[in-house]
């Protein structure tokens, strides 16, 4: 049995906001379909009135992405401290035989 004692904190965070970053990617179409209705339906009829839902769609990737490195960090972080008290993470490990070599 292995014990996972720490990880890499900016290691997670980098991870993390990519993550968060492609996740925020997949809602883009979303915000600039409702940017795009709410310029339209508008009461004043005000084709500027859905630029803020563009740029916060195209924002949000990046909003995600930052919001996901945070959070990466700080969970990083708080794993190394309490892991100190409770022993961490305990893994079964097995090897695998390799394969034929091409």
């Amino acid at each position: 049995m292995q014990v996972l004692k720490s990880v890499g904190v900016m290691s997670i965070a980098r991870i993390m906001g990519l993550i968060y970053g492609c996740m925020g990617l997949l809602f883009v179409p979303f915000f600039l379909l409702l940017a795009i209705l709410g310029s339209v339906a508008g009461q004043n009829k005000n084709p500027m009135a859905g630029v803020l839902g563009i740029v916060f769609a195209f924002a949000m990737p990046f909003l995600y992405g930052l919001t996901g490195f945070v959070t990466g960090a700080l969970g990083g972080l708080l794993y190394n401290w309490l892991s100190n008290w409770v022993g961490g993470i305990e893994l079964k490990l097995e090897l695998q035989p390799a394969g034929p070599v091409a």
